[in-house]
């Protein structure tokens, strides 16, 4: 599991752009907090090397299944807390709840900078819950 701005990272698939190569169905963390994106750690190998040759052989798109099959089963992100394929909604709470649990960890240690991190981050996602709840009622 991966952790970033005291949200845990959520599991899924994207394109990424490594120089002027756009590599597709890269297994990745994100974060629903800053957006950090990172290369899941079970494939960085490879993707770097396909990256450097698929870049070295002038490909402007390749598709990372296509290249590698190691590593790219269903349990891939099995350890990561939140999926991209899950309701928004339920994704953002989950994140709340995590982030309230870490905010009383770090309340208990006195680590007041931690504190003050943790909420700043509940406060992007009350707000990302906010706009979800309203969108929801729209739709309605």
């Amino acid at each position: 599991m991966s952790f970033c701005c005291g949200a845990s990272m959520i599991g899924s698939k994207g394109t990424l752009k490594h120089i002027r190569t756009s590599i597709h169905n890269v297994p990745i963390l994100f974060c629903p907090v800053c957006h950090r994106i990172e290369v899941h750690h079970t494939i960085e190998n490879e993707y770097d090397l396909l990256a450097e040759y698929a870049h070295g052989d002038g490909a402007s798109e390749v598709d990372f299944i296509d290249y590698v099959e190691a590593k790219q089963g269903p349990n891939i992100f099995e350890n990561c807390v939140n999926h991209e394929d899950e309701e928004p909604l339920d994704v953002v709470k989950s994140q709340i709840d995590m982030g309230l649990d870490l905010l009383s960890v770090a309340k208990s240690l006195n680590d007041t900078q931690w504190e003050e991190q943790l909420k700043k981050r509940l406060q992007v996602l009350s707000k990302r819950k906010s706009k979800l709840v309203k969108g929801r009622t729209a739709q309605s």
